[in-house]
């Protein structure tokens, strides 16, 4: 099978550097690395120049902000692969990565999608904790990710994770990434949207704990900070998540979704019983509260206007 492997890029020289130093360590090397960056990018440029000649490398200029537009420039110019592996540039691929994602790809042709753990490095440390459900939608909507903690036997999932996920090219044909979520950089749940479009279609998505590759979150150069809310942020992040669970969801789960989000939530996207235990805690909850709605009731619109514009069926 021929592997291409995709890194968007933008301002993260030495994240990029060590990204593809880690590509070039592979025991099943890559047939294309195609990395794209921004015109205005000079730094990364610089970067990209001396690996031409140590890897077999693409790369592709783009003008527009975010992800979703880096992401589909990639996909669009990948023509010859029969699997393409999603990274960021602030990640590094264990040697075993390719060698891994494609067996399993061999094993079992109805896999449309493989991933697996991201080793989060943050203050001087590595997150080491384990979690066993990782990647699941329940029934009622709430998305559990816990990609980075994940342990035990390699297992079938609803969502992989960005950092770490590799598709066939047969299972994401005719697909893209969504155009229409918020945000101007990193356009978050952009691959919880993906992933369940291609379970949509009816392929299986496998997430292997070691299909590994060492993660080191950089910085965000848009609205989203990381480690901080940015009630912004936090509205472009809500509604991506709102738009992909409704297109993802039957019918009649879809109302159980939104009241459970209005009247429950999570922590980090709390309904009124979270924000209520949130400010047990002084945590400013009302805001945050106010932003996650704004951002619900945004993408059930865009939701609402995709179907009529008649582009995803109710």
């Amino acid at each position: 099978m021929r592997i291409t492997v995709l890194v968007p890029t933008y301002r993260r020289p030495t994240d990029l550097t060590r990204c593809l130093e880690a590509l070039s360590r592979q025991k099943r090397g890559a047939d294309e690395v195609i990395v794209v960056a921004r015109a205005d990018d000079q730094e990364s440029w610089d970067v990209l120049a001396p690996w031409r000649l140590k890897l077999p490398l693409v790369t592709i200029e783009v003008h527009a902000p975010g992800q979703v537009h880096a992401l589909n420039a990639g996909i669009e110019r990948a023509t010859v692969a029969d699997i393409i592996s999603i990274t960021d540039d602030d990640a590094a691929p264990h040697p075993d990565w390719l060698s891994r994602i494609e067996a399993h790809f061999i094993q079992d042709p109805a896999i449309g999608g493989v991933g697996g753990r991201d080793w989060v490095h943050q203050g001087g440390g590595i997150e080491d904790d384990s979690r066993a459900v990782v990647g699941k939608v329940e029934w009622y909507g709430r998305v559990i990710g816990n990609h980075h903690l994940g342990v035990g036997e390699a297992r079938y999932v609803d969502v992989l994770k960005g950092a770490n996920m590799s598709y066939r090219t047969t299972a994401i044909a005719g697909l893209n990434f969504d155009a229409s979520l918020r945000g101007t950089g990193a356009q978050v749940h952009n691959d919880l949207s993906f992933s369940l479009e291609v379970r949509r279609k009816g392929w299986k998505l496998l997430y292997d704990p070691l299909v590994a590759i060492d993660h080191y979150p950089a910085e965000r150069f848009d609205e989203d900070k990381r480690a901080t809310v940015h009630i912004p942020a936090l509205t472009n992040a809500t509604h991506n998540e709102t738009v992909a669970l409704l297109r993802y969801l039957a019918p009649i789960q879809r109302p159980i979704f939104m009241g459970w989000a209005l009247l429950i939530g999570t922590r980090v996207a709390p309904g009124i019983l979270q924000m209520l235990r949130l400010q047990i805690h002084r945590t400013p909850s009302i805001s945050i509260f106010w932003a996650v709605q704004a951002g619900r009731g945004a993408g059930w619109r865009t939701w609402r206007q995709a179907c009529k514009a008649g582009k995803k069926a109710l």
